[in-house]
């Protein structure tokens, strides 16, 4: 097995068989919700339905990118892609780096559309894959090996910075997201893998007419932890395992910047129930997205068992909005939550 393809291995065989989590909180459960003692709600007629980027999706859930590139990625790309079809939700492939290096593992990513003809998909490749531009070539075989309906960026450099093997040069990535954005015709995403991306940094990126990003702060998978707990690791430094933006924090200096740009912004990094999903909205997300619990969920049970989970989060989501008197996503607003007391 090629490197690359040991280490995407090594990256979802960690996270789905040991605790890789931040030991700090994603700054959700500093919030609680503000209970509603007389909802006037019809928990029958309340709608988990979400709009994002002109398409309604049944749950305000994106499946995040983490799989592809290595043999069992084919089976759990197969498995999120007939999920995603069947349940009209959105997802992401993993980094499909490997994919320009090695064409033998094209198939992992391209059986996401065969398994998902008419759901949201988006390829997925590196900031640092973008210094001194990338061509017109590589940029049509992401796009093309699955009929993408975007193209994520993601932003990794403490992941990379402790991955042995890892990018050491993150110097032209903004002209490089820049100039694909200039190029392509479909919405550029741009996402941390865990560490968060602040306010200040995200304006940079809007100014650059990024479509989505996705803050990805700390409190989820720690890609420090997961590099540094690496087999072929000699050399780890677990000093940065905790290093990061909380994800509330990072969603709060984020949203703030609506009011000057047009931009979506997910959610994710720890979202691992309803009530975060429901908190985020209420800060002023516009979807979320999570990976380490929906690889868990196909790794312990398969489809079912990923069936299994989407469900229970869409029937607590019901319950929690009922609770908070809101119809409709749109009805969740940062009223419904407060800040706990030092009491709580």
């Amino acid at each position: 097995m090629s490197n690359i393809k040991q280490r995407k291995k090594d990256h979802v065989d960690l996270t789905v068989g040991g605790d890789m989590n931040y030991k700090r909180d994603t700054g959700f459960a500093h919030y609680d919700f503000v209970h509603n003692a007389l909802p006037e709600v019809d928990i029958d007629k309340v709608s988990t339905e979400a709009s994002f980027l002109g398409r309604t999706y049944s749950f305000p859930l994106f499946i995040s990118s983490m799989t592809g590139g290595y043999i069992d990625g084919t089976a759990v790309n197969a498995v999120l892609a007939e999920f995603c079809e069947a349940y009209n939700l959105p997802f992401g492939v993993g980094s499909q780096r490997v994919m320009l290096e090695d064409e033998s593992t094209i198939e992992s990513f391209s059986i996401v559309r065969e398994k998902a003809p008419t759901a949201f998909i988006a390829s997925n490749i590196g900031g640092a894959q973008l210094i001194d531009g990338l061509s017109k070539e590589n940029r049509e075989l992401l796009v093309q090996s699955i009929r993408a309906d975007a193209i994520i960026v993601h932003l990794n450099p403490l992941q990379e910075l402790m991955q042995p093997e890892g990018d050491r040069n993150f110097k032209g990535i903004e002209d490089g997201i820049r100039q694909l954005k200039e190029e392509s015709n479909l919405p550029i995403f741009v996402k941390e893998t865990g560490a968060g991306i602040s306010g200040a940094v995200a304006e940079r990126l809007l100014q650059n007419n990024v479509d989505v990003i996705d803050i990805a702060g700390a409190g989820g998978t720690s890609w420090s932890k997961v590099e540094n707990r690496r087999p072929s690791n000699q050399n780890p430094d677990t000093m940065f395992d905790e290093w990061g933006i909380p994800t509330a924090e990072a969603l709060e200096q984020v949203v703030q910047l609506k009011n000057e740009y047009e931009f979506s912004v997910i959610a994710s990094g720890g979202i691992r129930s309803s009530f975060d999903i429901a908190k985020a909205f209420c800060l002023g997300a516009d979807f979320c997205a999570a990976a380490g619990p929906i690889i868990k969920a196909v790794d312990q049970g398969g489809y079912e068992g990923l069936e299994s989970l989407v469900q229970r989060w869409k029937r607590q989501l019901k319950i929690i909005m009922t609770l908070l008197g809101c119809n409709c996503l749109d009805d969740l607003i940062p009223g419904h939550v407060r800040m706990k007391s030092k009491r709580s």
